[in-house]
């Protein structure tokens, strides 16, 4: 394996530092390289681990080129986060960049010689992203949307729930989201969505911090709805208020947020659920219960 990790990244260099860790997908090691330290994953259930560590060194640099949070590969977990507040503003700054990048545009437009082309990072005005990420070590079709709800019903749901058909063929989920496809759109009634650079995946297992502040890591990221990702953020233990507090400080919730806060949850315990088996099953299927009431 050594040998092909020296030929995926390019290095001379390939010393275990002798730290590992991992989580309930993946297990990593960090080693020195003549690039630095670089902390790599591994999945035995993924077809290719390369894949894998190609699409973290794509989406890392998508993120880290806002300049908003740091993003790095090498794991340094601490239990509780001093800097949750900065984690809020950071993230928040993130989702608003290439907002902020659109108003910009418009107005460079106006301006002879200038516009789009002298954008270091540039304007995306679709949903979707540019390669297939993975979430967990199930891929994430990213095909390019002009329209949220299409890409959050067709590319996210649908496919999950395609998975728990051929697994299980379970008959209530399949009606239950017959019925809610039908409902989906009612909920975003009158809420303009600008692509906003996602994390994807930002839970408190994928944050880390030191002593300048926040570090994510595990990204599974896409052009979408801000509001996506604070559907995993408030599970499995959450962050803290002052996170909550900073974010929303930037970017206020709309009307009906709470509902479509449950919508986003539905994708990440179907994903549990397509995972980790039928534990997850229950939430997921009160999630849709609850949404076409």
């Amino acid at each position: 394996m050594e040998d092909a990790l020296r030929r995926a990244l390019g290095t001379e260099v390939l010393r275990p530092t002798g730290h590992s860790g991992g989580g309930c997908i993946s297990q990593g090691q960090s080693y020195d390289t003549d690039r630095g330290r670089v902390y790599v994953k591994s999945n035995s259930k993924a077809e290719n681990f390369f894949y894998m560590l190609d699409q973290s060194f794509q989406l890392i640099p998508g993120i880290s080129r806002t300049g908003f949070i740091r993003v790095s590969v090498l794991l340094k977990i601490l239990l509780f986060l001093r800097h949750s507040a900065k984690l809020g503003t950071q993230l928040a700054d993130l989702h608003l960049h290439n907002q902020q990048l659109g108003e910009k545009l418009k107005k460079e437009e106006s301006t002879v010689g200038k516009g789009q082309g002298q954008m270091e990072v540039q304007f995306v005005d679709q949903f979707g992203f540019h390669t297939v990420t993975c979430c967990g070590y199930l891929p994430q079709v990213n095909d390019w949307q002009n329209d949220w709800v299409t890409f959050f019903a067709r590319q996210r749901i649908q496919p999950q729930m395609d998975m728990v058909e051929a697994n299980s063929g379970d008959r209530e989920a399949r009606e239950l989201w017959a019925q809610l496809q039908l409902k989906i759109p009612s909920l975003f009634c009158d809420v303009e969505i600008v692509p906003a650079l996602l994390h994807g995946d930002l839970w408190g297992g994928n944050v880390a911090e030191d002593d300048s502040g926040p570090i994510i890591f595990d990204p599974a990221s896409f052009y979408g709805h801000s509001e996506y990702e604070l559907a995993i953020a408030g599970m499995f233990g959450g962050f803290s208020s002052s996170f909550y507090s900073a974010y929303h400080s930037k970017i206020p919730k709309a009307a009906g947020f709470e509902k479509r806060l449950k919508l986003y949850q539905l994708f990440h315990y179907m994903n549990h659920w397509n995972h980790f088996g039928t534990g997850y099953r229950g939430s997921s299927l009160n999630i849709m219960r609850n949404l076409i009431k």
